[in-house]
């Protein structure tokens, strides 16, 4: 098997594969983790340092051949002696070429730790390919297309297909999850309770002559990212600046971001015309519901939603009882400012997001002992703070050091990871980092995002946060229902329960418009710190407090607040679940599929390079292939019969019976990731061929369809069936 990094290594067999086999414009063989480490460099901070040195040597060696220059300059304008002249001109070319050998090491230290031309010859190859057997097209393509659209052709579609029905199997089934299939169009109303009216904007720039809008962050993205690859001449300092800006760039403010916009000279990328201030666009696409335009609607940018009004249906359906979970798969909508990175950000894409609900005072799972053990690559706060690298961490000690908040997310990061990694996905090119504390929400008790690395760098393909109760609550407030739960005690309980009572008519007097945001802040006050503002309140009758909603401190007199504590005897416990969410990207799981079981290999003659996608069979497009060895009625009938056996069977596959030498079939099969083939040369018996191995046994005839049946569905091994049957070989096994 051709690896990867051999792939990327070497230009002219790069070439070779794409003027012969790219003729148009996510245990089995997987790439090998070769080019891991190739990648990785890009990410690791280790890598400054090198980088660092040399551009510093570079500034000094520069000054250097200045001073040198001024030197030859000035002996000639006094002229000196020819010798003299001649030994200075000499000690400036050596000086030259010490700059040359420095601007050398700097460039292939940059190279090796952006990787970005080999990427993008990967990323290439793997697009071609994906695109001329039409895993997928962009949208409308005979009209122009339009960014950020894509459709999937049949091998697509089965693909995800595959992966869906896997999520189904490991989540839904396997966890027992109540699954629902919502609307995309959502009423505006559900969409203000949850904050996306308001809050789920980029910031957008606009050509100031054409109009055209650019999401600013990307124009500064871009600009720091090339300065910092391609300008030599930076001083050490300032590429330190730009690494800096990197690492904030999703802090900035509008203004910040503005700022270093304008710092930067940085202009439209297509006019070269000056940019707008950056200012917020809502990524929603909105739309009305009826006739008259008096319903306000927006097509979802989530599927979460659809779950949470559902929540009081959803636990009656469950018999009052929790934990239980909620599950839903379906299409979502961003209106991308300026979509890029192919399948990766996109307008339209499948999400499937799981929402478990969960008792606030006890997050503990019942089965967390069986991912407890997994050890896999984390990325904690902590880690990143420091400027060091992921590391493998089991998860049991993660949990129990608080790196992660609670069993249940625990457990539903163990099971993503089995998920992903049982797909085809490389565990060594898969991480979880933990969000900092600066991009979760107010209301977030913990969040872990499953990266994948690809030619794109790491990327997000699934979130998985304890959003605690903040969705049920917004939605109780703006509805008026009551989304919560009961746990019934066996006996009353006498309990004292802390009453904050807001005197809404001396808020109303003193805040107006911002009165409810001061009575909110004041009802979701701790036990702890309401008795401390009764404290100041008593003792002082006006002291500051800060209001989140507001995002300043207000002016609180004693005589707008009542707070105490009251004995009561309660039979039950009303509480507002919490919530732990997994979502996963789809589309972005499948390309990043696609990208780790992507390899080539040389043809039998050596002259090209051949595609391959190693996908598992759970996912593979077609499991097995049906082809008669020549182009004879008897064989061609026998490859019917057993065409007929793996539709009994439930095996999707192709019959061939063109007259196409076998090894070109066999090609053009594994180009679509076909794990199995059976080749018909015998009217008794066939044999079966393995993709990635090449390996190939005879069966009878009449066991053909079953073999496969039990290998593509897990309950044989490959190597289990390489032992009990019969060895093939052929030398037309390739072409």
């Amino acid at each position: 098997m051709r690896t990867l990094s051999a792939f990327i290594s070497s230009s002219t067999s790069f070439g070779h594969c794409f003027f012969h086999r790219l003729t148009l414009r996510h245990s089995h063989k997987t790439l090998t983790s070769s080019l891991a480490p190739c990648f990785r460099r890009h990410f690791t901070p280790t890598m400054a340092a090198p980088e660092d040195s040399l551009r510093k040597a570079l500034a000094d060696k520069q000054s250097e051949v200045e001073n040198q220059g001024d030197q030859v300059r000035s002996l000639k304008a006094s002229k000196a002696a020819k010798s003299e002249i001649d030994a200075a001109i000499e000690a400036l070319n050596a000086l030259k070429l010490q700059k040359a050998s420095i601007e050398k090491d700097l460039q292939a230290t940059l190279s090796s730790a952006d990787g970005s031309v080999n990427r993008e010859a990967f990323r290439q190859a793997v697009s071609n390919t994906l695109e001329r057997r039409l895993f997928y097209i962009k949208s409308f393509n005979i009209y122009g297309g339009v960014a950020g659209l894509y459709d999937y052709g049949p091998p697509g579609c089965a693909v995800k297909s595959n992966v869906l029905a896997f999520w189904r199997q490991h989540f839904v089934l396997e966890e027992n999850m109540l699954e629902v299939d919502c609307p995309c169009v959502t009423p505006e109303v559900v969409l203000k309770a949850s904050g996306h009216v308001e809050k789920f904007t980029d910031l957008m720039v606009k050509d100031e002559k054409t109009g055209t809008c650019y999401r600013a962050d990307h124009l500064l993205k871009d600009f720091c990212n090339d300065k910092l690859q391609k300008d030599l001449n930076i001083a050490a300092e300032k590429a330190k600046e730009l690494k800096h800006v990197l690492a904030m760039l999703d802090d900035f403010s509008a203004e910040e971001l503005g700022a270093k916009i304008k710092e930067y000279g940085i202009v439209s990328p297509d006019t070269k015309n000056p940019l707008s201030d950056p200012y917020p666009f809502n990524l929603m696409f909105q739309t009305s519901i009826g006739p008259s335009g008096l319903i306000p609607g927006y097509l979802r940018p989530e599927t979460a939603q659809g779950i949470f009004v559902n929540f009081k249906d959803l636990y009656y359906y469950n018999g009052n009882k929790l934990p239980f979970a909620a599950a839903q798969i379906g299409q979502a909508f961003r209106n991308e400012i300026s979509p890029r990175q192919g399948l990766l950000r996109v307008r339209e894409f499948t999400l499937a997001e799981i929402e478990h609900f969960v008792d606030p005072e006890d997050k503990s799972h019942p089965k967390f002992s069986e991912v407890a053990e997994l050890e896999f690559l984390m990325f904690p706060r902590e880690l990143q703070m420091s400027g060091e690298s992921a590391k493998a961490i089991q998860l049991d000690e993660a949990v129990a050091k608080g790196i992660v908040n609670n069993q249940t997310l625990g457990y539903f990061i163990g099971r993503v990871y089995l998920f992903l990694t049982r797909l085809g996905i490389d565990k060594k090119r898969l991480r979880f980092r933990q969000h900092l504390a600066n991009e979760m929400a107010h209301y977030a008790a913990d969040c872990w995002d499953a990266e994948i690395e690809s030619s794109y760098g790491w990327i997000e393909c699934v979130g998985i946060a304890d959003r605690s109760a903040y969705d049920l609550r917004a939605h109780t407030e703006k509805s008026g229902e009551a989304l919560v739960a009961h746990e019934k005690f066996p006996e009353p309980r006498e309990v004292e329960v802390l009453v904050i009572s807001p005197v809404k008519k001396e808020i109303g007097l003193a805040f107006k418009g911002s009165q409810k945001n001061v009575v909110e802040a004041l009802e979701s006050m701790k036990e702890k710190e309401a008795f401390a503002l009764k404290a100041d309140l008593e003792s002082k009758g006006e002291v500051d407090f800060y209001v989140c909603t507001l995002g300043k401190n207000v002016s609180i007199k004693k005589n707008m607040v009542k707070i105490s504590k009251e004995k009561k005897k309660e039979h039950q416990r009303v509480f507002t679940p919490s919530v732990i969410e997994p979502s996963f990207g789809i589309g972005r799981i499948i390309y990043c599929l696609y990208e780790h079981s992507y390899y080539t290999r040389a043809s039998k003659a050596g002259n090209e390079q051949l595609n391959v996608f190693a996908f598992p069979s759970i996912v593979a497009p077609i499991k097995c292939t049906v082809f008669p060895l020549v182009q004879n009625q008897k064989y061609e009938d026998i490859a019917k019969d057993i065409s007929k056996s793996l539709t009994v069977a439930g095996i999707s596959h192709k019959i061939d019976i063109t007259g196409t030498s076998i090894g070109k079939r066999y090609a053009r099969t594994d180009e679509l990731g076909v794990p199995f083939a059976i080749t018909v040369d015998t009217t008794s018996s066939v044999t079966i061929r393995e993709r990635d191995s090449k390996d190939q046994i005879r069966v009878d005839v009449k066991e053909a369809a079953s073999v496969v049946k039990e290998v593509t569905e897990g309950l044989r091994s490959w190597a289990d069936v390489w032992a009990t049957f019969p060895h093939h070989s052929s030398a037309s096994a390739d072409e």
